[in-house]
């Protein structure tokens, strides 16, 4: 089981942003994906979300043996994906409580009791040190940039996704907040078996998360794969040096 990128072309307004990529994600495994600024990271990340501001010109994406190339984002989100946001958007006039039950009821048919969505959100939330009052807000609005991530790690554990593609998740945060996200992300990708795609610029957090694989793209294309020692290379000698 996993997810396939195979031999990706990608386009942003006619111009060409990523070529020839090809990885795969296995399920329960995390996989890092480093590069300097530009090298087109968000723009993977957001294509495999479905985003239609890009164009995927060649290529094939797989989700555990099935196509889904073709399909629109919400459904590749109900085959199981997810994508964390580098900037997670304000939603107005919804709650995080409301908008998370209406998102699993969406993704598995469920329609959870309200006060049983309320108590096991509240569970979560007190295990990331998010208050309780933050339930009644309305999504991200006024919120500061790690707590909208606290917010899409939240998302990653009440909806368990089979894949998750993660945007800088560890932006904005301070240590005691990287190290919290970190210690969830592994716990719910162990007990749930969900493959990650991981992008980040912090080596602390990626010590924290141990990634099975790492892969570097830059200017538009993968130029190494290897362990997590490639981490070690990068803060030393820099991506120019690989």
């Amino acid at each position: 089981m996993s997810l396939q990128l195979q031999n990706l072309h990608i386009n942003l307004q006619e111009k060409n942003i990523l070529q020839n990529i090809t990885l795969t994600i296995p399920a329960g495994k995390i996989v890092a994906l480093l590069g300097p600024n530009g090298s087109g990271k968000s723009t993977l990340a957001q294509t495999l979300a479905g985003n239609t501001d890009y164009t995927l010109t060649q290529g094939t994406i797989i989700l555990n043996n099935e196509d889904i190339t073709p399909l629109k984002t919400y459904q590749r989100a109900k085959k199981g994906l997810f994508l964390g946001f580098q900037h997670p958007p304000a939603i107005p006039g919804v709650t995080v409580n409301n908008f998370l039950r209406l998102a699993v009821k969406a993704q598995t048919g469920k329609d959870t009791h309200v006060m049983d969505f309320y108590n096991q959100l509240k569970t979560t939330m007190h295990e990331l040190n998010i208050p309780e009052e933050f339930a009644l807000r309305h999504l991200n609005e006024g919120f500061s940039g790690g707590e909208k991530k606290k917010m899409e790690a939240l998302q990653l554990h009440i909806l368990k996704p089979k894949y998750a593609i993660l945007d800088e998740i560890d932006s904005g945060l301070d240590s005691e907040a990287m190290k919290t996200i970190a210690t969830m992300l592994k716990k719910t990708i162990k007990e749930n078996n969900i493959g990650v795609l991981l992008i980040s610029h912090y080596n602390k957090f990626l010590h924290y998360l141990e990634p099975d694989e790492v892969i570097v793209l830059k200017e538009g294309k993968i130029i190494k794969k290897g362990n997590k020692e490639i981490i070690d290379q990068i803060e030393q000698q820099g991506f120019d040096n690989l």
